[in-house]
Order: structure tokens, then C-alpha cells, then sequence
């Protein structure tokens, strides 16, 4: 939690609100010197403090102590993409990483590929999109073919499988959640 900085939320809370350092300090019954060291960072405040400015403020207490999201994090360009290959399919990270609730990535099936020898299972919910070619689908032994442009979802623990056994390569779009590849 060394990355939160509290006082810098405080102050983004009631910049927000149009309020003065003095007017905020006011409503919170302490004083504007105490806030305003708060906000510099040069003092800490006591978790009443913290909750009776919340209520001030109306947020919640526990968004003071929510770490920081650097938005340039959130973005992945397509040149640094996170990629995997096993056997013949490559796969490619759309979604920044895989450590919150959902993940999204691009299969790349060349022609004569499948996702594994057997049908498998994982814990993850799927939706999958095709954004190129065309690809097999086993569900639970049914098959099907997706084209371009068509969709599946796969509940949780279905056993399944992806076979490109036609001439020319498919990438398919997915989002699983939670993610587990």
C-alpha cells in the first residue's frame, strides 16, 4: 500500500466538489492546517479522520485506500502484444495481463491446427468470436462450424475443442472469465 497516496485523493475528492480547503475542513470539524498537511502528504490521517471525511464527502472510506491504476497500463498496442505458442497455435494477449476477472486474447489456428488432442475442460466461462477464416467446434462431442463473423459461448467445465481442418488460417477472439489458460 506504499503507492496510495491519500492525500492526494482527499484533495482530488474535494477539488471535485468545489469545495475550499477551509470549507471542507469546516464540515469535517478540523482544522484547515490539519487538511491541508493531509493533502501534502506531510501527515497522516487517523481512520476517524478518514471516515468522517469520507462521509463529508460522501465516498466510501475504502476508496481512499484503493491503490492507483496507471491508465497507461490499461493499454496494449498491438507490436507488444504478450504472445504464446503451443505446438502449432499461437496465442496473443489482448487484455493487459491475466490478473484480474477477465482476460481477453486472439488464437491464431493455421490450417491443419487444433487446440489439443482431446476434449478438454477449464473453470473459466468463454465467448468466442470468429475474426478470421473458419474453425471446428466440439462441444461436449457436438460439432459445429464457425465462420467468420459467428460466436460461442462455453459455460464453465464444458470440454471442448478447436480444430482448423480446412485450407487457409482462423483467428478467433475470446474473453474467458476467470482467466485461466
Amino acid at each position: 500500500m506504499e503507492n496510495i497516496n491519500i492525500g492526494k485523493k482527499v484533495e482530488t475528492y474535494r477539488k471535485s466538489q468545489g469545495l475550499s480547503i477551509r470549507e471542507l475542513a469546516n464540515r469535517a470539524d478540523i482544522t484547515p492546517s490539519m487538511l491541508s498537511q493531509i493533502e501534502r502528504g506531510l501527515a497522516n490521517p487517523s481512520i476517524q479522520t478518514l471516515k468522517i471525511l469520507a462521509k463529508t464527502l460522501q465516498v466510501p472510506t475504502f476508496s481512499f485506500l484503493l491503490e492507483e491504476v496507471r491508465t497507461e497500463e490499461l493499454v496494449v498496442r498491438s507490436q507488444h502484444r504478450k504472445k504464446m505458442i503451443m505446438d502449432d497455435v499461437s496465442y496473443e494477449l489482448v487484455s493487459p495481463d491475466i490478473s484480474g476477472k477477465l482476460a481477453t486474447a486472439i488464437m491464431h489456428f493455421p490450417p491443419g491446427s487444433s487446440s489439443s488432442e482431446k476434449l478438454l475442460d477449464h473453470q473459466g466461462e468463454e465467448v468466442a468470436f470468429v475474426i478470421e477464416g473458419k474453425i471446428r467446434i466440439s462441444l461436449e462431442g457436438e460439432e459445429y462450424i464457425l465462420e467468420t463473423g459467428d460466436s460461442v459461448k462455453i459455460p464453465s467445465y464444458m470440454k471442448h475443442r478447436w480444430i482448423n481442418d480446412f485450407s487457409e488460417k482462423a483467428a478467433i477472439l475470446f474473453s474467458v472469465t476467470p482467466p485461466s489458460f
